[in-house]
């Protein structure tokens, strides 16, 4: 079986260089583009952007690395496949804007080979999605951002949207706070039937849908007046954004595993946050509705 990886290399590099046009359009910046490689192969391009009047930090990372010996994270669920050369390439992004009424938000989506070894043929899986994490409870957006999730999988499957979404609520929960991270999404791993060509145009759907999931929140939500009540409610909540990506996040511990670059794996971490001890929103505050939030919950 060949895996046309040449393919799905080329749509990520655009998918990359078109979410990162238009972020920077919103904001006004350019986006700096920091290209990268590591020694036992492969690379990567970061494009990223700091202190701009809208995202306080953004992140849309390229990455297609390789490595003759898969990293521990990669083989505790396909113990089958380790000692195997393997490649992975995919476009991973984080935005972090300024005004606390702009949620934060994640997306991802990537292939991942296994190369064919003494015999066994190669293996592949996609995986991938996108998730918001709000500071302040707009419904309205979080119908808007679960519908357009739900429009990317629909071609595909009645389903894909109740599962994908279902695992996004697992996934992105932090078990020691007993809360999920934000309001969720989608989100997928392991995806490899029925076939390639299958799996590769859910996840370009996926990708090509995070735009229209996305902005129209932006452009309503980024010129509400906020304060320094406001900031500092956000900064905390970022602690948990925080927590996850070093604690749960697979990506992360894979990337650091398997060699790959420090600076841009980090990239995915707001510019500031805080920590306070045993600290409670005011009982009726808009910081204390968002708790009302952070368990799963049917959007659609």
């Amino acid at each position: 079986m060949s895996i046309p990886i040449s393919l799905a290399h080329d749509y990520f590099l655009d998918l990359q260089d078109r979410i990162a046009k238009r972020l920077s359009l919103a904001d006004g910046t350019e986006f700096h583009t920091d290209r990268w490689t590591r020694e036992e192969g492969g690379g990567g391009i970061s494009r990223y952007l700091e202190n701009g009047p809208l995202f306080e930090r953004g992140a849309v990372l390229f990455s297609h690395v390789k490595g003759n010996h898969l990293p521990p994270s990669a083989t505790a669920q396909r113990p089958d496949l380790k000692g195997r050369p393997w490649e992975a390439m995919g476009v991973s992004l984080v935005l972090h804007p300024v005004n606390p009424y702009v949620p934060t938000t994640h997306l991802n989506v990537r292939l991942f080979v296994a190369h064919a070894q003494d015999e066994q043929a190669p293996v592949f899986w996609f995986g991938g999605g996108m998730d918001l994490t709000p500071y302040y409870i707009f419904p309205d957006d979080a119908r808007h951002f679960h519908q357009t999730c739900a429009d990317a999988l629909a071609p595909f499957g009645d389903d894909y949207y109740p599962r994908y979404k279902a695992w996004c609520d697992q996934y992105f929960y932090l078990k020691h706070r007993d809360e999920t991270r934000g309001i969720g999404g989608i989100f997928y791993d392991d995806l490899n039937t029925p076939d390639f060509d299958h799996c590769f145009n859910l996840t370009q759907s996926v990708g090509d849908h995070f735009l229209k999931a996305y902005m129209p929140i932006v452009e309503e939500r980024r010129h509400l007046p906020y304060g320094e009540r406001e900031r500092d409610f956000q900064a905390y909540r970022r602690g948990r954004y925080v927590e996850f990506n070093l604690v749960l996040d697979r990506g992360t511990t894979f990337g650091l595993q398997s060699g790959g670059r420090t600076e841009s794996i980090l990239l995915s971490m707001p510019p500031m946050a805080q920590w306070r001890y045993q600290w409670q929103p005011e009982a009726g505050s808009p910081e204390a509705e968002l708790y009302e939030y952070l368990q799963p919950r049917q959007w659609l």
